[in-house]
């Protein structure tokens, strides 16, 4: 039968050995590209990681790892902050308000579908080039369109006619309405779209930092990479999956914590 639950243990065991069969596949290819090449770079083995790891941790070669954490974790938190605060309102009012919603959602539509990277040059002139506004400005308009979208969506589909008139029948104001009927019921809606964008908010950060920044994870992977030093490319690229599996498991609890209706 298809969709068959599993166990909790089962699913972790699981998970752990997809890992080690990566790390596993990986070794491999490493060792063979060594046995051709033992000075090869580009596929690190656990001594040349070694190495990495000392450079990182010493700040030797221009590797500054906890400046490029602060600088990254502030850009991408006001970023996503901002981009979800702006999708929140707009999307709820979209959802709420058909007026809004005629008004608003043919524009943010057609915004949902240029790539956020190329309105690079349009960031330069309101922006310019230097400072967080540029990183912020990327990805916080970056991910609002399609969050509000799927706010929007949620409103109008999650929440039924007859709760709504049933509500206004017992007195309650347009304000009351959407804050304690629609907006507890897609509640948990919001924080999974939420969780859906952590991805795409990190690949802005990175292509901006990656083009413009002096300081962060792109640019340290742009200047590695130049370098060929890939065994600190391949653990910076780790510790982005890291902070992206981080941010996602608070989201998750943040959930659970406000909805404890509503199943995993």
């Amino acid at each position: 039968m298809i969709r068959r639950p599993i166990s909790q243990k089962t699913r972790i065991v699981l998970g752990i050995v997809s890992f080690i069969v990566l790390l596993i596949g990986y070794a491999w290819i490493s060792h063979r590209a060594h046995v051709e090449n033992p000075r090869n770079k580009t596929l690190p083995n656990f001594s040349q990681f070694q190495e990495g790891w000392k450079r990182i941790a010493t700040g030797e070669g221009g590797v500054d790892l906890w400046a490029d954490v602060k600088a990254s974790a502030m850009r991408l938190a006001i970023g996503v902050g901002l981009g979800i605060l702006l999708a929140f309102i707009i999307g709820l009012a979209m959802g709420c308000f058909p007026i809004v919603e005629a008004s608003l959602m043919p524009p943010i539509a057609f915004l949902a579908k240029i790539p956020p990277t190329a309105m690079l040059a349009v960031y330069f002139v309101f922006f310019g080039v230097t400072g967080i506004q540029i990183f912020v400005a990327l990805i916080a308009f970056g991910i609002f369109p399609t969050l509000a979208q799927s706010i929007a969506q949620a409103a109008q589909k999650d929440v039924d006619e007859h709760t709504l008139y049933k509500t206004y029948t017992l007195g309650a104001s347009h304000f009351e309405v959407v804050w304690e009927v629609v907006l507890r019921q897609i509640l948990p809606r919001i924080i999974e779209n939420a969780r859906l964008q952590i991805g795409p908010a990190m690949v802005f950060l990175v292509a901006a930092e990656f083009a413009l920044a002096d300081q962060g994870f792109g640019y340290t992977l742009r200047m590695q990479s130049r370098l060929q030093n890939m065994n600190i490319v391949y653990t910076y690229l780790a510790l982005l999956g890291i902070a992206g599996l981080v941010f996602d498991q608070l989201l998750i609890l943040l959930r659970r914590f406000t909805c404890p209706w509503f199943g995993d």
